[in-house]
């Protein structure tokens, strides 16, 4: 039997995915969280994503390892490529190909296994870096082929994918952080931070997050390295 109060929460350490599982929470659902580590270069992101299940009580936590290294095509994922320090237009080289349609598909696997129907995922497309698969007609189209490709589905379940923050500005998106009490000095953002969690302070992410800040006049607890 379905249990509806089960959601699958994508959690990846950042600032974004770190709300998102404060509104699940705060909505009530019981959180099962879903982390990857796909050989991306930011591996400290995946101490943080421990921390954060830990601070807001994630019935389970889960990290899958995944080597995209192997396929490449993304600076987040090979070192010939560098993280970009300056803004360009266009789909940025930090885009992992197909990153957001492997780490659902997980979620989905998951959800199916825990008898749940919903999934909660960070994406936004207000402040973000062009990636295709944080657009709205994405995950509308996920939903669809949840429902197709999956035993469940089938037989009659309706999976939801909840993208909270889809269509809010970083600065809103910290505000309700902080109003649901998130504390973002323990997420890590960068695209290229060090060992210690220490963020460059120049890549997009980077970029987005202090502005992020800076407009929501709330103190950046962020530790950068320069």
């Amino acid at each position: 039997m379905t249990d509806f109060n089960k959601a699958i929460v994508l959690v990846s350490g950042g600032l974004d995915s770190t709300t998102t599982l404060a509104i699940a929470k705060a909505l009530g659902f019981k959180c099962y969280a879903l982390s990857f580590d796909y050989g991306q270069r930011h591996i400290a992101e995946l101490f943080a994503a421990s921390r954060i299940a830990q601070a807001f009580d994630a019935k389970d936590h889960k990290t899958i390892k995944i080597d995209l290294g192997q396929i490449g095509g993304s600076a987040l994922t090979d070192n010939a490529i560098d993280v970009p320090e300056v803004h360009s237009e266009g789909i940025p080289v930090t885009y992992v190909p197909a990153r957001n349609t492997i780490f659902l598909s997980y979620a989905l696997a998951w959800a199916e296994v825990l008898e749940a129907n919903d999934i909660f995922i960070g994406v936004n497309a207000v402040d973000y870096s062009g990636y295709p698969d944080c657009r709205p007609e994405y995950i509308k189209a996920y939903e669809k082929l949840a429902t197709l490709a999956t035993k469940a589905g089938v037989e009659g379940t309706a999976f939801k994918i909840h993208t909270p923050l889809i269509d809010l500005s970083k600065s809103d998106i910290i505000r309700q952080g902080v109003e649901l009490g998130v504390d973002y000095s323990i997420t890590v953002s960068c695209y290229q931070a060090d060992e210690k969690g220490r963020a460059c302070g120049v890549c997009d992410s980077c970029r987005f997050r202090k502005d992020g800040f800076k407009s929501a006049k709330i103190t950046d607890p962020t530790r950068y390295q320069r």
